[in-house]
């Protein structure tokens, strides 16, 4: 494996790649779980939130109590961000249960209009672990609908509440949540002639924040893999776009090599096999493919137009680009052998950077019309489109696992003459949730991580 010379991970990502690796959980259903038929349809074009209380988890003692206090803390904030819930203020409880044991006074949680209830218990072992046990009730019929329990690291508290906030979503939605994820993004700073960009990566919400690069050299538009924990991202050497492959959870990265004429990293395969790209070679730009077991690269478009930013369909038989080759710059569809190029976007002014659904049903996009910028979603057959978010500048979306939310960056103007403030946002698929992720600095070109395995 090549690695790049003078390069290093800092000891805090060394440990953070140790953490990641060691996570390990233990989930276990209670028996005699009633399921009843609780549920929010996240296919409509709006949605009520569902009122949900959710106390502070028990604790034997104070730091048994302060995890749970902050367990509960992260549940609440990523059921709400999804825009699907509204947690109950906690100051309206009438009286919590001391005990996980102990079945609800459902009449006080009803009274408060909460649809669900969610409560919890920590308990502290040797050696920095503890079990978390998870209980979410149906108020209405008076039933249990989940328990789990859960044995880690106490180091790993974030990670639990991320997962019994997806279990939560799962079980009223219907759909896999998408809270036990990371982002990998670009960290910007200082004046535009001397920007400084290094590799980033946080959980979803901004929490757990770590560079991955040390910002000596500029790096760009990183990529997931939908399989593996893996990206690929962009770096210069001498002036030469140079890709890597970095993995998150070893740390360890591989150079895939130099690539002149190349503008945006490579997409993976959705089996992680293979990666896609764009490249100028003699003289014209057209999408090639790279097997990463033999590193062999085959052609697939011949266009005199300009062919770029290639995404596989989540089955791989398809593959979404844009290209010029109409007069503007429009989304095209062709198999996955280049066969069959077929054009899908019609809309008025330009068309870029699609990426598509993990559940196949929708390709996002950004476009430009009118001197603006915007985020968009269509059918693969170019139908249905929706323009979602917009701005001055808004570009890069990227999906969640889940397909229900894409996250993409945001560029302000400032008042003062060239300044600009670049920030991440996410919005969900009814175009009514957006939210702002907080990042330490400047953030760009986001790339959504599977569920973390």
């Amino acid at each position: 494996m090549k690695r790049r010379a003078g390069y290093s991970l800092s000891n805090v990502v060394r440990a953070a790649a140790r953490l990641f690796v060691g996570v390990c959980l233990i989930a276990a259903f209670w028996h005699g779980v009633a399921f009843a038929e609780l549920r929010v349809d996240i296919t409509r074009g709006s949605v009520r939130p569902m009122p949900i209380a959710v106390t502070d988890f028990i604790g034997a003692d104070a730091p048994a109590r302060d995890l749970g206090r902050d367990i509960a803390a992260v549940v609440k904030s990523d059921l709400e961000m999804s825009g699907l819930f509204k947690p109950v203020d906690p100051k309206a409880f009438i009286a919590v249960e001391k005990s996980l044991d102990t079945v609800p006074h459902f009449q006080n949680w009803s009274v408060l209009n909460a649809d669900a209830l969610a409560q919890g218990l920590v308990t502290l072992a040797a050696g920095n672990r503890m079990h978390v046990k998870f209980r979410l009730w149906d108020v209405a019929p008076q039933k249990q609908i989940i328990g789990q329990k859960y044995t880690t690291l106490t180091s790993n508290w974030r990670r639990i509440a991320h997962i019994i906030a997806d279990a939560i979503y799962k079980r009223v939605t219907g759909e896999n949540g998408y809270f036990d994820t990371r982002i990998v993004y670009i960290a910007e700073q200082g004046p535009e002639d001397r920007r400084e960009k290094r590799l980033a990566i946080m959980d979803w919400d901004g929490a757990n924040h770590h560079f991955l690069t040390d910002g000596k050299d500029l790096v760009l538009t990183p990529r997931f893999s939908p399989s593996r924990q893996e990206i690929t991202y962009m770096s210069y050497y001498r002036n030469v776009p140079r890709v890597y492959i970095f993995n998150i959870e070893t740390g360890r990265q591989e150079m895939l090599g130099d690539f002149p004429g190349m503008t945006f990293s490579p997409r993976f395969s959705p089996d992680g096999n293979r990666v896609i790209m764009s490249m100028a070679k003699d003289g014209n730009t057209e999408i090639y493919t790279m097997d990463l077991r033999t590193r062999a690269v085959k052609r697939l478009t011949r266009h005199s137009a300009i062919d770029t930013s290639p995404y596989y369909s989540p089955d791989a038989k398809k593959i979404v680009f844009n290209s010029d080759r109409s007069g503007a710059q429009q989304l095209y569809l062709m198999n996955a052998d280049g066969s069959s190029v077929r054009r899908i976007s019609f809309g008025k002014g330009r068309y870029a950077t699609p990426v598509w659904s993990p559940r196949g049903d929708l390709i996002a996009f950004t476009k430009i019309s009118g001197g603006r910028f915007f985020i968009g979603v269509m059918a693969p057959d170019g139908g249905g489109e929706r323009l979602l978010a917009d701005g001055f500048l808004v570009e890069a979306p990227t999906w969640s696992p889940n397909g229900r939310v894409l996250m993409f960056f945001r560029e302000t103007p400032l008042a003062k003459k060239g300044g600009k403030r670049t920030r991440l946002y996410s919005i969900d698929l009814t175009g009514q949730n957006e939210r702002q992720i907080v990042t330490p600095m400047d953030a760009s070109d986001p790339a959504w991580s599977p569920l973390i395995p």
